[in-house]
């Protein structure tokens, strides 16, 4: 049966859009790191060598190079940890300059990816869809933890009042938040979305007080 994360994955994926707590476990991942402000013109190249390598997995069996225990599954959504420069936070004045924004994007994948299989599938796409970028790719396991999230309709500029409310919720719970680094899981495309109608899950870690 294909897996599919919307369903059976929900309390990870589809929060409600108010605070909740959730744990986090260890997940693998192919990640990208960066300093880009996302409004560049190279910001999408970074999330497009993430995407051929997911769909290079996704589709392997078609191609006879699948890993063994691969089962059919939905390619999971792209997410992005962001922070700023080390600089931009010993100048910062409350204000959010894109142009010091740091990242790391990234694309989950099933369990049956492991790092050798990691490393054939990016020597596999320089070989099919070469890109300066698959050399900086990574293949990481992360594990987040004990966390805050809530789904965050409307445009990315008005973030920070769903963080106000999750600041607020932890609180609430006798815990606080870890540091301003935060995760984003995108389920909209900006392309083509009313950004007044965009989904994009916010989650940032959290300890106990």
């Amino acid at each position: 049966m294909k897996h599919e994360w919307r369903k059976k994955e929900k309390d990870i994926y589809l929060p409600p859009n108010k605070p909740v707590r959730v744990k986090v476990p260890a997940f693998k991942y192919f990640t990208i790191s960066g300093a880009e402000n996302p409004n560049d013109d190279k910001f999408p190249d970074y999330i497009q060598v993430l995407y051929s390598l997911a769909y290079g997995v996704r589709m392997s069996p078609k191609k006879n190079i699948a890993p063994e225990g691969y089962f059919e599954y939905t390619v999971y959504p792209l997410e992005g940890v962001w922070d700023i420069s080390e600089e931009a936070k010993m100048n910062y004045s409350g204000k959010l300059d894109k142009d010091t924004l740091v990242f790391k994007l990234m694309i989950r994948q099933p369990d049956f990816v492991d790092e050798a299989y990691a490393k054939f599938m990016i020597e596999e796409t320089k070989k099919k869809k070469p890109q300066t970028l698959l050399d900086e790719v990574k293949f990481e396991i992360i594990e987040e933890g004990d966390c805050i999230q809530m789904m965050h309709i409307g445009p990315y500029d008005n973030e920070q009042q769903s963080f106000d409310l999750m600041e607020a919720f932890a609180e609430e719970l006798g815990a606080k938040r870890v540091s301003k680094i935060h995760r984003e899981i995108y389920f909209s495309d900006p392309r083509n979305t009313d950004p007044e109608k965009m989904k994009t899950l916010l989650r940032f870690q959290i300890q106990d007080s």
